[in-house]
């Protein structure tokens, strides 16, 4: 447990003796040390290695240093005292994201390389119990199922190849995770509800994507509008759901992603003009205010 304390005002206002101050003084000023070499060494440890890849200038260089770091931070997290444990997950995570960046661009995004990111990010984030990681693990499997993103000049992209097999695995992934963070200890809890929540943003976006083009994947040809009912509904029984269950961020998520689908499909039936823009803001505005004054109500965290 992690406590913050104004030591100077605690003892001003007699809740602390002189002895009790200079004592916890003490024990912070020693961890804050420690802390600060452990990052100052780790920003070092990652500036060679950014000069290292610069100067061989290959991709082989990024994915060789990137294992060489992983390794060399899973075994400190692995023996470290809790004192040297944080060096070790820096380590740990910017060689993961290294050896990962690398593998993918040396083999030019297919399949096996997302596979082996899958592996090594769940393994690196479940061993520095890193949030980052663990969500990258989860991406990781959603490119294994055909999700792509692009950039070109002034121009992004996002895309899936199977929008209605995105939406069944991640809700059945999603759900497990709930259930099992349910049954974890805290620090193993928030890893599994940061994965369980990336599945949530993953299940909204192949609804998205199947509500403008639909979805023949699967053999068999779902038409957007299907897609697009079913996005509907689906947010609304997981809104129903969180608001009952007193889970605030998936109200929030549930309501933001509704505009999302009210505009997509407004535009899309009545096309974009100036008074199609208005009246659309108008109602959306207004059902923001609806959804400030219910959470307002009901102010419990989730």
């Amino acid at each position: 447990m992690k406590i913050v304390i104004d030591l100077d005002r605690a003892f001003a206002e007699g809740r602390l003796t002189a002895d009790e101050a200079a004592r916890l003084r003490a024990i912070a000023n020693g961890q804050t040390s420690f802390l600060a070499a452990n990052l100052v060494t780790g920003f070092g440890i990652v500036a060679v290695a950014g000069g290292l890849v610069a100067l061989f200038s290959s991709v082989i260089a990024v994915a060789a240093v990137g294992l060489a770091l992983a390794l060399a931070g899973g075994a400190v997290t692995a023996v470290a005292t809790d004192r040297w444990r944080l060096l070790g997950q820096i380590l740990l995570v910017v060689g993961s994201l290294m050896l990962g960046g690398g593998l993918v661009a040396k083999w030019e995004g297919a399949r096996e390389a997302f596979l082996v990111c899958l592996l090594l990010f769940a393994g690196a984030g479940l061993l520095a119990r890193n949030t980052l990681l663990v969500v990258l693990a989860v991406l990781s499997l959603s490119a294994l199922l055909g999700a792509r993103a692009g950039h070109w000049h002034a121009m992004y992209s996002l895309g899936l190849q199977a929008p209605v097999l995105t939406i069944v695995v991640f809700a059945g992934l999603g759900a497990g995770l709930y259930a099992l963070s349910r049954r974890l200890p805290h620090d193993w809890s928030g890893l599994a509800v940061a994965a369980c929540r990336t599945c949530v943003l993953l299940v909204n976006l192949g609804f998205w994507i199947g509500s403008l083009w639909g979805d023949r994947s699967l053999g068999v040809d779902l038409p957007p509008i299907a897609l697009a009912v079913g996005w509907a509904l689906a947010i609304a029984a997981g809104i129903a759901w969180a608001w009952r269950a007193e889970r605030r961020w998936l109200v929030v998520t549930g309501a933001v992603f509704g505009g999302i689908h009210f505009f997509t499909q407004w535009f899309a039936l009545i096309g974009a003009s100036p008074g199609s823009v208005v009246l659309g803001g108008i109602l959306v505005i207004a059902a923001g205010f609806w959804l400030r004054t219910m959470l307002a109500a009901r102010p419990q965290p989730a």
